[in-house]
């Protein structure tokens, strides 16, 4: 990786920092590519129960499947958001169901990669890499390989955070930006970038609850730059934010990849998911409003490695299961709709007798977007996933 930082301005840098003090569990890396076509991969580590956030209330063995994971119906109180009938998205994504209802949001369910295992570790290495095995660099970074830099573009990417996931690594000119060395920046220094950015609408959030979480008293900041709230979605939104608007620069990246944990919800998950699920909801929609007149040439593919089980386990939560859900967003997708092959919910068409079973591999859904969106060759989709023959490109994906 490069040692040059790309001079992407205070504001990005300031946004580091915040990252670097309080997301661990929010990450993003960018990347070149040709064209005005954008592209971002959010990967959700822990594995998203998909069928909590979107729900097939239509389904007759629904309710008696999920219990207390079942929500309402749309039009109750407290209800879902109606997807056409069948399916409802999670209350708490209000953003991603006004995308859908703009023909902006593709739902694809019953997706999985090409493993069967249920390990966070290998099944994250596997969704990163594309192929069977880990490998030592990502099936994004690798399809990057065929874009020349754009003419005026920075040749490095940026990754706001503190490193550079498997899925951008590899040998595409990806750099990484955050703060240096074991040391903690003392009150004072601390203290003067709070007061100096209180006044941003952006870093200043973000900065001041980066500040609070890691326990620094209004008495050692500042009492003034303590009492501002944050932004609303939390430091995640300020950093899609941040990050939108580095896509949307004529100089900028063209392709980010997102990570967000928090999914891994073992117990009391109606009360664990509400957060995450509305912070990767309000990070979309800043995606939507930093790109501009750019969300039109722009995809989001939503992923994480496994779904989980049909059924409640004893403390109100899922293990780790098979078929899960995707989310694809932008004005580039041709949405509106949940696609994918609904296998059901009945004892005979469960896998092992306890998952959703996966009817569509997540390697077709990312070499349509590659395809189709970012307009790479056959050749390169297929250097992107290597020995991925069977898995053939999805089209229908975005826009023509």
């Amino acid at each position: 990786m490069s040692a040059h930082l790309p001079a992407f301005g205070r504001r990005a840098a300031l946004l580091g920092l915040a990252a670097a003090l309080t997301l661990p569990r929010a990450r993003v890396a960018f990347a070149q590519a040709p064209g005005e076509a954008r592209f971002a991969v959010v990967l959700l580590r822990g594995g998203l129960d998909g069928l909590f956030a979107v729900q097939p209330y239509g389904e007759a063995a629904f309710g008696e499947l999920r219990g207390p994971l079942a929500l309402p119906e749309p039009g109750q109180e407290n209800g879902l958001l109606d997807l056409g009938g069948r399916f409802g998205l999670h209350p708490r994504m209000p953003n991603l169901h006004a995308m859908y209802a703009a023909n902006e949001a593709l739902i694809l369910h019953a997706v999985a990669g090409n493993w069967r295992t249920r390990s966070h570790f290998d099944a994250q290495d596997m969704l990163e890499s594309g192929a069977d095995q880990r490998l030592a660099s990502g099936w994004l970074n690798r399809a990057l390989v065929a874009f020349p830099n754009r003419p005026g573009a920075q040749h490095a990417g940026l990754a706001v955070g503190t490193d550079v996931p498997l899925l951008m690594r590899g040998p595409s000119t990806v750099g990484n930006y955050a703060p240096r060395g074991g040391g903690t920046p003392p009150p004072d220094l601390l203290a003067r970038v709070a007061e100096l950015n209180a006044a941003d609408p952006v870093t200043g959030p973000a900065l001041a609850e980066a500040l609070g979480a890691r326990g620094y008293a209004a008495t050692a900041l500042g009492a003034e730059a303590m009492q501002r709230r944050p932004a609303p979605g939390g430091a995640f939104r300020a950093l899609a934010l941040t990050a939108g608007r580095l896509l949307a620069r004529p100089d900028g990246p063209r392709v980010a990849a997102f990570e967000l944990t928090g999914w891994d919800t073992h117990a009391q998950q109606v009360n664990r998911l509400n957060g995450p699920l509305a912070m990767l909801d309000e990070g979309l929609g800043a995606l939507k409003e930093a790109l501009g007149e750019h969300w039109r040439r722009t995809a989001v593919l939503v992923i994480t490695e496994f779904g989980r089980t049909v059924r409640v386990n004893g403390t109100a939560g899922t293990d780790h299961g098979t078929g899960g859900v995707a989310f694809l967003a932008g004005g580039a997708v041709a949405g509106g709709r949940v696609g994918g092959d609904w296998p059901g919910l009945s004892p005979g068409n469960l896998f092992q007798d306890r998952d959703l079973a996966p009817t569509t591999d997540l390697r077709s859904v990312a070499k349509g977007l590659l395809r189709d969106h970012l307009r790479l060759a056959a050749p390169a989709v297929a250097r992107a996933f290597p020995g991925s023959e069977a898995a053939t490109p999805m089209g229908g994906l975005v826009r023509v």
